[in-house]
């Protein structure tokens, strides 16, 4: 496969080989754990639910073993249920951030974002259902995953998980945080912004739609320094202040010519991520239990947004740097 033949992972080998060894005493390594990592991104990319119709589908064809690196012999289900919990959701976070470090650095069309520097980007949370039943006797919780709640989205109540995303002008992930679906979104923008501006990246505007409206969420972006478009919902006893968006029609905005312009570009590149992962990398198709594996799940799906993108600039070929059905 043409993704993962021009993907050096060599850098980050220090965090797939946590908690392994080539000699001294132990069961020996059986498979290389770069080849488990091309295997699980795989599975996003072919969009394949189960972890027992990955192992499947390695063991009858010769072309998926060979862009993973296996031989003859393939992993168990219970070899990549290991290969999670040993390198954890901080591990896979690592490497998600030295391949986001690596497409910055390659992107030619947003030079400033190879030094870390991020002009504006757009927050939006998306939700996924988790592989399990509502508990009988707590009807708020799931019975298989305990970890998941019911929450109120767009579209009706799930019992699940949500991810609020932090996308830039042109549609590039730039960081993700994790909660049940119960949890307010407001509670999520802090611990993103702290995670991703800890990474040497700094943004200068961030913007996203009225459910982020709220005083919390201004001092938020104030103590770092951050501008904000976050138009402000019509309530009866309030005057919005001036030069502000406002809430039109419960979807629209009005305000400002110059605001309007830059909220809906990046309300529409935001959009447009989610429509990817979501269509394209099994976003939605979450068949593991429990938050930590959610984080994980998610943090492969940005993974392999990464490598696309990596993979195109090294190709010389840039306009496919998005192109998730080209390397499928």
């Amino acid at each position: 496969m043409i993704l993962f033949e021009n993907l050096d992972l060599t850098p980050i080998h220090s965090i797939l080989w946590k908690g392994l060894h080539l000699e001294g005493p132990g069961r020996p390594v059986t498979y290389n754990p770069e080849c488990d990592l091309r295997a699980l991104m795989l599975r996003q990319l072919e969009q394949i639910p189960y972890m027992k119709d990955l192992v499947k589908q390695l063991t009858r064809n010769l072309n998926m073993r060979k862009a993973c690196g296996y031989d003859s012999n393939v992993p168990t289900e219970a070899h990549f249920s290991q290969m999670k919990t040993r390198v954890g959701v901080e591990g896979f976070r690592q490497i998600e951030a030295w391949l986001r470090h690596e497409a910055l650095r390659l992107r030619e069309s947003q030079p400033l974002a190879a030094v870390g520097l991020v002009q504006a980007a757009c927050m939006d949370s998306t939700d996924f259902q988790a592989w399990s039943s509502r508990d009988p006797h707590d009807n708020s919780r799931g019975l298989g995953d305990p970890d998941a709640r019911v929450g109120r989205t767009r579209k009706g109540f799930i019992l699940g998980y949500q991810s609020l995303f932090l996308v830039d002008i042109e549609g590039f992930p730039l960081g993700h945080e994790e909660a049940s679906a119960n949890v307010n979104e407001k509670k999520l923008v802090e611990p993103l912004l702290d995670r991703l501006l800890g990474e040497d990246i700094e943004v200068e505007l961030a913007a996203g739609d009225s459910q982020f409206e709220s005083q919390h969420v201004f001092d938020a972006f104030e103590v770092r320094k951050m501008g904000n478009i976050i138009p402000w919902r019509r309530l009866d006893g309030r005057e919005n202040p001036p030069g502000v968006l406002s809430v039109k029609d419960r979807i629209d905005v009005e305000g400002p010519e110059y605001l309007r312009v830059v909220y809906k570009r990046l309300r529409a590149m935001s959009e447009s991520l989610n429509g990817r992962v979501k269509a394209r990398l099994a976003f939605g198709k979450f068949t593991w239990q429990g938050l930590r594996n959610a984080r994980i799940h998610v943090c492969l799906v940005c993974c392999v947004v990464y490598a696309i993108a990596i993979v195109a600039s090294l190709l010389c070929r840039p306009k496919l740097r998005y192109s998730v059905a080209y390397f499928a």
